[in-house]
């Protein structure tokens, strides 16, 4: 069996899992100290009056070093510039690892940086909602679900027991697989769901007036969860590949507050009115426009 002790966890990203699983470093005692990293003050100021990190900062390079786990949980377009800056600072025998839900692009956009004293382990707990952010997480967000490692034919056992002890503290049900099939697997059952939930919430907010209210008013249990996907976070969608374009992408956003209407069948004035029509992408995050 083996035992579980970090004596520094860098979370590069503390959202929805970042921050899910620094509640269970802290409840379980696993890591000595957890030091966030985030780019947005207020995300850093949020993580340490959570008491999710010991220290929060917004260099990369100065959060993992002396980690001996790094794990990213930030959107993936943002992992290239993050293993860059990491690569020099990173301690030997560290174990990095990841969150993101398309395997290939993690490995071709992390491995060149990473130096060969490290143990690279791409991994994806299948888990989430459709909030976002440091208070959003709660440690039994993994709990009975899957998380599916993806280790390169030369990964260290010893550090691949570690990984997977870890997730399974966390409540999860690990596997391994190939990062291809990974990735096949999850564009049927998550990113496919995601693009025809934006189209469907999209197409909704675009129609007339007198009619947007019927589909609300009449809304079953199906138009709702297709709201409730079409409302999680954007950003870290469209890194996975879910790429909605032109005035459809603010469908993500809006999701929401149609969510919010269809619960009460009756339609929320912010939810498809057309001054909210289009989105704009701010500092890496969805406003209206």
């Amino acid at each position: 069996m083996t035992v579980l002790a970090f004596e520094r966890v860098a979370l590069i990203g503390i959202g929805l899992i970042g921050s899910s699983l620094a509640r269970v470093l802290r409840r379980d005692r696993l890591a000595g100290e957890i030091v966030a990293c985030a780019r947005n003050p207020a995300t850093r100021d949020k993580a340490l009056e959570l008491g999710l990190a010991d220290r929060a900062t917004e260099d990369a390079a100065e959060a993992v070093r002396d980690a001996d786990l790094v794990v990213l949980a930030t959107p993936l377009s943002a992992y290239a510039a993050i293993g860059a800056r990491i690569a020099p600072a990173l301690r030997p025998g560290a174990i990095v690892t990841d969150v993101g839900s398309v395997k290939q692009a993690v490995i071709r956009d992390l491995q060149p940086s990473l130096p060969a004293s490290v143990h690279f382990i791409p991994g994806h707990p299948v888990a989430g909602t459709e909030h976002s952010g440091p208070e959003s997480g709660f440690a039994e967000l993994f709990r009975d679900r899957w998380c599916i490692l993806t280790p390169l034919p030369d990964t260290d056992p010893a550090a691949l027991a570690t990984l997977t002890a870890l997730w399974e503290q966390a409540g999860m049900r690990v596997v391994t697989m190939d990062p291809e099939h990974h990735d096949k697997v999850l564009a049927m059952t998550s990113h496919l769901p995601h693009v025809i939930a934006y189209t469907i919430v999209g197409t909704a907010t675009d129609l007339e007036d007198s009619l947007k209210s019927e589909v609300i008013k009449f809304s079953a249990g199906g138009f709702r969860d297709f709201t409730r996907i079409a409302g999680s976070d954007p950003v870290s969608a469209r890194s996975a590949g879910a790429r909605p374009t032109s005035s459809r992408s603010c469908s993500a956003g809006r999701g929401r507050s149609v969510a919010r209407s269809s619960k009460r069948n009756k339609p929320d004035r912010h939810a498809i009115s057309p001054a909210n029509s289009r989105f704009l992408y701010a500092d890496g995050r969805i406003v209206l426009g």
